[in-house]
This record gives structure tokens, sequence and C-alpha cells, in this order.
């Protein structure tokens, strides 16, 4: 693939982010598999950040988790399980250098990403275990995002037993709707489900689940390359304004 087929198939990826963990493991190989590029996924990740739902946002920050975690790997000499490693280091000096910026694009200051809070403090606690944040850092993030906590004020923090009983709701400049409390709260309960059946994971078949993600990661469909069509209009737009 050139370098414009990489971005779109990446960025489709982004911006298709689900609750499943087989999701974030494709975007992460893919990134991976292209590790030559790292500098311009990584723009990706940011991009596709500070433009999309809030929702996708809290989905790219847990893939932000994988990624890193899969890279590391160069470091400790993991590999595939083919002979081959992963590499992609860079993509984890990259996050290290960028994270304040993520972590104001996922919850940003006006309030409209206060559901994501708790989101943000996992993958920073999983990132520090891993040792690629250190604990510093981690205590400087955790006072920037405590101001940004609403709790249990918000819709996204109803309990799954607690009907949505409001159709909108304003934080800050934004405006939920129904369709989007139900999406992130279905999403949370597929996370939910995903960890409890984890702790029940046979190595060997996670093996083989990465294998395969591995083999498929590298396939370009055709919604991809609208969607590059569609993001590299809205390009073409802004310049035209720019000039």
């Amino acid at each position: 693939m050139d370098p414009f087929e990489v971005r779109i198939r990446f960025t489709s990826l982004l911006s298709h982010l689900s609750a499943s963990h087989t999701s974030h493991q494709k975007a992460a190989v893919f990134a991976l598999k292209n590790r030559e590029m790292d500098e311009d996924l990584h723009s990706c990740i940011l991009e596709q950040l500070e433009r999309n739902s809030m929702n996708n946002r809290a989905n790219i920050m847990f893939f932000i988790d994988v990624l890193c975690e899969m890279a590391g790997k160069e470091d400790s000499g993991g590999g595939s399980g083919n002979g081959g490693g992963y590499g992609g280091v860079g993509y984890v000096r990259m996050m290290q250098r960028d994270i304040m910026r993520v972590v104001d694009a996922v919850c940003p200051v006006d309030g409209t990403g206060a559901a994501n809070v708790r989101v943000v403090r996992k993958v920073l606690q999983s990132l520090q275990h891993k040792s690629i944040l250190l604990p510093e850092t981690l205590t400087e993030l955790e006072r920037l995002i405590k101001e940004r906590d609403v709790g249990s004020t918000h819709p996204f923090s109803t309990s799954e037993s607690t009907p949505t009983t409001h159709l909108t709701q304003k934080n800050g400049n934004a405006r939920l709707d129904k369709r989007s409390i139900e999406q992130r709260i279905e999403e949370d309960r597929e996370r939910h489900k995903r960890l409890r059946e984890s702790i029940w994971a046979v190595p060997g078949e996670a093996d083989e689940e990465m294998e395969r993600v591995w083999e498929e990661a590298s396939d370009i469909a055709e919604d991809d390359y609208v969607g590059g069509e569609e993001e590299n209009a809205e390009r073409r737009g802004v310049v035209g304004h720019r000039y």
C-alpha cells in the first residue's frame, strides 16, 4: 500500500472502533505493520481524537492502551508468534510526548467529555502499570482531569438498572441525545463482559486470535476508500477557506 492508502485504512479503523477488543487489536496491528509511517499514523490518532464523538474518543483511548502494550513488546523481545516482532516503539515515545494533548481531547476542559474521565483514569493507570508513564506524570495528569470529573451528575454515569429519562441533556457546549447515551451504556456493558471473560481466557486461544488479526490487518475494504475520499474532500475544503 502507498502512504495515502495506509492513512485511509488507518483512519477508517479508528473511526469505526467499538467496545470490541478485536477492533482495537486490528487497528494496533495495522499501525505496527506500517510502523515506517509511525509519525503520520500517530498524527491520525490525534486528529481523530479531536474531531470524533466523545464515544469514539473513549474507544480510541482504549485503543491507545492496546497499541502501546503491543508496541512495547519490541523492547522486551516480544513477537507475533511467527518469529517476527511487532516493533513500533516509536508509537510509545510519541504517545508519552503527547499524552497531555490526548487527555485534553478525550475529556475537554469545557465539560463535554466528562463521561470519559473514568476511561482516561483507567487507561492512564494501565499505562503507568506497564511503565509507559512515570508515576509523577500520572500524578500531574490526575490533577488535570480531577477538575473535569462531574461524577454521577453526568447522563453517561447512569447505572445499567437506571433508565435514561431525558432525550437530550446539556453538558458544557454539547447536547447529548438519547441514542448516544444508550450507545455508551451498551459499549460499557460490552467492556465489562469482556473483562469478566478475560479471567477465563486460555493463552493458546488468545495467541491464535492475535495471529488471525495480524494476517487480516492489511486488507483494504471499499468503505475505507469512501471514508478516505470524504476526509480528503474535507481537507480540500478547509484549505480552500484558508486561501
